[in-house]
Parts: C-alpha cells; sequence; structure tokens
C-alpha cells in the first residue's frame, strides 16, 4: 500500500523511529552552525566554511551522514563531536531499524499456508522459502533479499515465500530450525521441490555453529542454482 503514497518515504520517516532520529540528530547540526555563527569572527567563519566544503566533498565520496557530522562537530569543538556520538548511541540502543517491507513476487505464509500450497499439485514445482525472525538483527538485514530475488526469478514452475517464525515458533521445529541466536540459523532459505526439500542456506552444522557465512544475494543464487533454474525454465526443460 505504501508503493501507492506519492511519498512512501515521508510516511516511513515519521512512522519509524530509527529514521526520524536520525534525520533530526543530522539536521540538528544546521541548527547549532546557524546559532553558532554569530559569535564566531568572520575569518574563523571562512576557515570553517572552508572545512565544511572539505567534509561535504567527503560526505559525496563516502555517502557516510555521520562521518560528516562527525567530521564537522570535531573541526567546530571536540565536545559537540562527543554528543552527537552519545546521540547516535541512544538512537542505536533505543531503536532498531526496520525491516524492508515490500514483498516483491514473494508471499508471505503461515506454516499452514505453506504446508497447503507444498501439498497442492497445482502450485509451482519449486518454492524457496525464508524462514526468519523480524526480532533478528540479522534477519532485518537481509529482508529485502527474498524480495529482490523473486522479482528477479519467480515464475510459474518458480515461488518464493517468507515465514515469520516470531509469529509462529512452534514451526521452527518441524522444519528443523533452531529459533537459538548462538545457532546461526536464522534467517534459514529451504528449498523445496514438490514438497520435498532437497536444499537449504545454512546446513545444518552443530559442529561449526560460529562460522555461518554471510548472507547476500549473490550467496543464495549460486546456493540455490536460480540462474540456472531460470535458464531451464526459459529454455522448456
Amino acid at each position: 500500500m505504501g508503493t501507492n503514497h506519492p511519498l512512501p518515504w515521508l510516511n516511513l520517516m515519521v512512522a519509524e523511529p530509527f529514521y526520524l532520529f536520525h534525520f533530526l540528530t543530522f539536521f540538528s547540526y544546521f541548527i547549532v552552525r546557524s546559532s553558532a555563527t554569530q559569535a564566531l569572527s568572520s575569518q574563523f567563519s571562512d576557515r570553517l566554511l572552508h572545512r565544511e566544503i572539505q567534509a561535504i566533498l567527503a560526505f559525496l565520496v563516502l555517502t557516510v551522514v555521520k562521518g560528516f557530522l562527525m567530521a564537522v562537530a570535531l573541526i567546530m569543538d571536540y565536545h559537540l563531536a562527543l554528543c552527537y556520538m552519545v546521540g547516535f548511541l541512544v538512537i542505536f540502543v533505543l531503536t532498531q531499524q526496520p525491516a524492508y517491507h515490500e514483498l516483491g513476487n514473494a508471499s508471505q505464509l503461515t506454516p499452514l499456508q505453506l504446508e497447503t500450497l507444498l501439498t497442492e499439485g497445482n502450485t509451482s514445482r519449486f518454492w524457496l522459502v525464508e524462514f526468519r525472525a523480524l526480532c533478528s538483527s540479522r534477519c532485518i538485514r537481509t529482508s529485502r533479499f527474498m524480495s529482490d530475488l523473486s522479482i528477479t526469478y519467480s515464475n510459474k514452475n518458480f515461488s518464493f515465500g517468507t515465514v515469520d517464525l516470531g509469529h509462529f515458533p512452534n514451526a521452527a521445529e518441524k522444519f528443523g530450525i533452531s529459533l537459538g541466536v548462538s545457532m546461526g540459523q536464522l534467517p534459514t532459505y529451504i528449498l523445496f521441490d514438490n514438497a520435498v526439500e532437497v536444499s537449504r542456506f545454512p546446513e545444518v552444522d552443530y559442529e561449526a555453529k560460529a562460522s555461518t557465512p554471510t548472507i547476500r544475494k549473490n550467496l543464495l543464487c549460486r546456493h540455490f542454482e536460480l540462474d540456472r533454474r531460470l535458464i531451464d525454465y526459459v529454455s522448456g526443460r
């Protein structure tokens, strides 16, 4: 529904404290700057303007908002820099980055809906399902992957879905997923072929619990051979 709004990012900014506080903290610098200008000598103001231009150029290269603030704040006064450090720390502790809300061509499923889809003969042969819990920061960081992959790779033969184990924790045992943070199994991606699991990521390895690689879209593409499966579908194989 958010995509129909002329300014969906504005709704997100107002609704999510994570973005709102970062927005307010960033633009508070300009208020501090304008207030301080009256108390600064013209020579210092010119030197500060020169430094600000340097910081803006660095910002354009690095595209790091916090780095811009910290660089300029350190030039003006290390006390101000310390205040911004504390401010960002408070935002980090009190707020959480929201998950990506757009589903693309992926379906948001309950465990019962998933079981029904897998057992029905008239649905896609392949289902790639992400099992996640949005209380996990790792799941939040990867929350847009299924949407992006589904837009590229979904077809009549291959479908995508997500199941939130935060809402249905009892389903974790059924699919062999540990909800423990130390196990590194959230999110888990399982590929079903005609209702039978044929591959999963990360693979269950109780001897190497801490060695789960960083989840990336290209890693998921390779692991589940999405490009090959799409070519097979297009070529009619």
